[in-house]
């Protein structure tokens, strides 16, 4: 399976995350909201402009910036 970083996903691709990067109060921030190692993942859509990326995660619809997307290693499924 190829693992990429959920900002570079289009909309309706799936996958599993392998993995949350980053540090701080904002990687403690996506952990907090469900964004955890073995969850499934969808993207919905991106914005016109790119930021924010909609994601379905643990059943409820997920915001994200593209930064912080970029920090996220997902395997597509």
């Amino acid at each position: 399976m190829a693992i990429k970083k959920l900002s570079e996903l289009e909309p309706g691709e799936k996958g599993r995350i392998v993995k949350v990067g980053g540090s701080g109060p904002v990687h403690r921030r996506i952990l907090d909201m469900g964004v955890v190692r073995d969850a499934e993942i969808e993207v919905v859509r991106v914005a016109p402009l790119g930021d924010p990326v909609e994601l379905k995660i643990k059943g409820y619809n997920l915001s994200l910036r593209k930064s912080e997307a970029a920090a996220i290693d997902i395997e597509i499924t």
